[in-house]
């Protein structure tokens, strides 16, 4: 009988085979570690230095970075600054009159728009009962006023005439007592006649003397009277005649007619319908006077001035003109300018509203510093300025003079070649130092 297959005791028991004889140590394995991890904090550190240099350089750049793309740096350069001014006007009428009804009434127009017409033309008739028969009620009284001041002086007359009749009586009167005064005077002394008859011729005598001057005195307060009443009744008649001339001046200003030579412009009411007290009718234009009417910024208002010379572009020509008018007030930031052209320069065949070029110049400054204008003239009134060094832009104070639509003159505070902000410096919030990214 086999005997069981058993261990025995005195021969070593195996175990069951792991993998730990095929792991092999590497060496060169063991030497590499340490200089990957050298490596990886080496990157680490760099990576650090850059963030730091980042920050640093970012703080000192400016406390705050703003695009390039949000503002627009010029150069600072030498040239010849033009200040000159150029508008779009609209062609104007400078005599261009509206006519209007002095009185309510029915209009009769004679014309169109567009006729040409002659000083004097009749254009059109308001029918205006009520005036006419002022006219007529005024005329009335006139005429009876004017025959009162006829009887007036005839009165005078006939008073002047009745007291120069006393004043010659009374000076025949008085000569015919001066004859017997005379007569009884030789008789007394004669011895004819008692001295009772002289003394009575004496007192007649004195009694024609104050009749005499009694009669003169009459006869120049009657005539000053007598004239003072006709004077009265004529100034009457006269202020009457007045107001029959003023009636029968609106009467007549009840035809409208051409002021000058001219065309019709709008007719603004239309054939036979009424017409309101004071009411536009018509308007006229005169055809030989144009001007050129441009709207100029405000900040150039100052500096136009009456009589200042232009220049006007029209059908490819240009035209010499001059500043007519200047607006006083400012609407929606521009002035209203009115300019003519110079006499016997007038192009031909211009109409209202036509469209035309006009430039003006100011002045002219030769070999100046200046930069193109921007929106940093108007923060600090224009006493600062942002110049632009490598990514940042450092705040400088300089003072601007004169300026024209594209430059400014800088008369202090910077160079030529300097760069500066002349947009978008409202965004920085007067920072002395600001950061540019991306330029």
């Amino acid at each position: 009988m086999d005997k069981p297959n058993t261990p025995d005791a005195s021969q070593p028991r195996r175990g069951i085979r792991d993998t730990s004889g095929q792991d092999q140590v590497m060496a060169t394995a063991r030497r590499g570690v340490p200089r990957k991890r050298i490596a990886i904090a080496a990157a680490g550190g760099i990576a650090v230095l850059a963030l730091a240099g980042w920050v640093v350089s970012g703080w000192l750049g400016g406390a705050r970075s703003f695009d390039a793309s949000r503002i627009r740096i010029a150069e600072v350069k030498r040239g010849d600054l033009v200040r000159d001014l150029s508008a779009e006007g609209r062609v104007i009428a400078a005599n261009s009159p509206t006519l209007y009804a002095i009185a309510a009434g029915t209009v009769r127009l004679s014309i169109v728009a567009g006729d040409k017409v002659t000083k004097g033309q009749a254009l059109a008739v308001i029918d205006s009962p009520e005036l006419r028969s002022k006219l007529v009620q005024e005329e009335s009284t006139l005429a009876g006023l004017e025959a009162e001041a006829s009887r007036a002086v005839l009165d005078a007359q006939i008073a002047r005439a009745n007291a120069q009749r006393a004043l010659d009586q009374a000076t025949v009167e008085r000569t015919a007592a001066l004859r017997d005064l005379e007569r009884y005077q030789r008789a007394f002394e004669g011895g004819a006649v008692p001295q009772n008859d002289l003394a009575r011729a004496q007192d007649g005598m004195k009694k024609a003397d104050i009749g005499l001057a009694a009669a003169r005195k009459d006869f120049q307060l009657q005539s000053a009277g007598a004239g003072l009443d006709a004077r009265n009744k004529q100034l009457q008649a006269q202020r009457q005649r007045a107001v029959v001339e003023e009636a029968r001046r609106q009467v007549d200003v009840l035809t409208l007619r051409a002021p000058f030579d001219g065309q019709v412009g709008q007719v603004q009411v239309p054939q036979g319908t009424q017409v309101a007290t004071n009411g536009p009718v018509l308007s006229v234009v005169d055809l030989s006077r144009f001007e050129v009417e441009i709207k100029v910024p405000e900040s150039f208002a100052r500096d136009l001035g009456i009589g200042m010379p232009a220049q006007i572009s029209a059908n490819g020509a240009q035209y010499a003109g001059e500043i007519a008018a200047v607006s006083p007030e400012v609407v929606n930031g521009e002035v209203t300018a009115r300019v003519r052209f110079a006499e016997g320069r007038q192009p031909p065949g211009l109409r209202q509203n036509q469209r035309l070029s006009v430039r003006i110049v100011m002045d002219t400054r030769r070999d100046v510093l200046m930069v193109e204008r921007g929106p940093f003239l108007e923060q600090d009134g224009g006493n600062v300025a942002w110049v632009v060094d490598g990514s940042t832009a450092v705040r400088r104070p300089i003072r601007a003079g004169a300026s024209s639509l594209s430059y400014v003159e800088i008369v202090s505070g910077l160079k030529a070649g300097d760069r500066i902000v002349v947009s978008g410096t409202d965004q920085f919030d007067n920072a002395e130092r600001v950061r540019i990214s991306g330029n």
